[in-house]
């Protein structure tokens, strides 16, 4: 009896993550939602880029990945570690950048009341 063949494990693929992110996915509306709003006015600081060290991941990319984690029932910074690594909705939105729980957690911890007040923005910008 045949069955339904897939490919081959060992088969390269050259895909892009854009297309496999449908064009009404909430990836999309988080991703402009954090390019229009001003970080700065929200209480954000812009990190300035250091000379000595490895270089620190952008704000919007950890505001992105908590909107993410809120739309989606996810609070647990190691979940969204895990997530990061494996949902190919977050590569789309991260531009494949994975930071590890520990950094997640600490901005979570720096900006204890700025998070919540982003998420009510957007309820009301998406309602």
């Amino acid at each position: 009896m045949q069955h339904i063949a897939g490919i081959t494990l060992k088969q390269l693929q050259i895909v892009s993550l854009g297309g496999k992110i449908a064009s009404d996915n909430p990836v999309r509306f988080i991703e402009a939602f954090v390019e229009q709003i001003s970080l700065e006015a929200l209480g954000f600081t812009v990190q300035t880029i250091k000379s000595e060290g490895r270089p620190s991941f952008d704000t919007k990319l950890f505001l992105q990945i908590y909107l993410y984690g809120y739309l989606n029932g996810l609070r647990s910074s190691r979940k969204l570690e895990k997530e990061c690594i494996r949902n190919i909705e977050l590569q789309w939105l991260l531009e494949a950048i994975c930071p590890d729980y520990h950094s997640i957690s600490d901005f979570r911890k720096q900006k204890p009341t700025v998070i919540p007040k982003t998420t009510r923005i957007g309820a009301e910008r998406k309602s």
